[in-house]
């Protein structure tokens, strides 16, 4: 961290101005997004506003985009960013299952999913086929389609915001800000597609704050942007793309599901921690 007070001054000045001009730029999208239809096509533009925020600022400030940290990093990271979020997927819907919060899907959800997967028609495949190709196409393809609008928002949050408050706040600091401030970001969407808009807020930023204080470990670890862009593209097609086909709902127990559920919120939470406590012993 800087000591001089000026050089803090000046650092916190930059990320003013970077969160000012985010905001800015993401109003209109986030006004598409709930208020035109179809809001599908407003929402890539939206998390390509970080990056463009980080972009604007770096021009203001005289820097040069090459000195974001685009190298690819040790592949040793790059592995774990795609196993950890797949892993507690897995263990979040493993527990709904096994507590009772959700059942397995059956025979014609699978088949159903298989559709809308253009799976059928290419011959005969039971329902544990359906599966394993959907989950190897979705978690490559569909992994790498999500890398492309992701990011746009790792440019802003990773490569661009948590090294300037690197600057001026410790690694426990960096992580709680820029998950908050990430969090916040989503609020017009939240606002609008929640059915219980206080559990909601709650558990989505329980989730969002602990998966910082992942990414950001990752971050600072590979010194590179890419782990995170791999480890926030893994997380959204397992938790929003291949457990959610695969689980009934039972009624009564919807608020325990999903992206927002207070399950996921609770294993990521648990994740969180374990790489909070991480860094500090390894004085990150």
């Amino acid at each position: 961290m800087l000591e001089k007070s000026s050089e803090r001054k000046k650092t916190w000045k930059t990320i003013l101005i970077f969160l000012a001009i985010v905001t800015i730029i993401s109003t209109p999208f986030h006004y598409a997004i709930v208020n035109l239809y179809p809001s599908r096509i407003y929402v890539g533009a939206l998390m390509w506003c970080p990056a463009l925020a980080a972009i604007i600022t770096m021009k203001l400030k005289g820097r040069s985009i090459s000195s974001l940290n685009w190298n690819w990093s040790n592949w040793k990271y790059i592995r774990l960013s795609y196993f950890i979020p797949s892993l507690y997927a897995l263990i979040t819907y493993l527990l709904i299952w096994i507590l009772g919060f959700g059942g397995l899907a059956n025979k014609e959800a699978i088949t159903d999913w298989a559709k809308e997967l253009g799976l059928v028609g290419i011959g005969t495949l039971n329902p544990t086929s359906i599966i394993i190709i959907a989950v190897i196409l979705l978690g490559t393809v569909g992994v790498i389609r999500a890398a492309a609008t992701v990011l746009g928002e790792e440019i802003g949050w990773r490569g661009f915001l948590i090294y300037e408050l690197r600057k001026v706040l410790s690694f426990t600091g960096v992580s709680l800000f820029a998950g908050f401030i990430w969090a916040f970001w989503h609020w017009p969407i939240l606002l609008y597609y929640s059915k219980n808009v206080t559990l909601e807020f709650i558990t989505f930023f329980v989730f969002v704050i602990s998966m910082s204080f992942i990414m950001t470990y990752y971050t600072f670890k590979s010194k590179s942007l890419w782990p995170a862009v791999i480890f926030h593209s893994v997380s959204n097609v397992f938790i929003q793309k291949i457990f959610p086909p695969l689980t009934s709902k039972i009624e009564g127990t919807e608020h325990w599901l999903g992206e927002n559920g207070i399950m996921f919120a609770i294993v990521t939470c648990v994740f969180g921690i374990y790489f909070w406590r991480k860094a500090i012993k390894e004085k990150l």
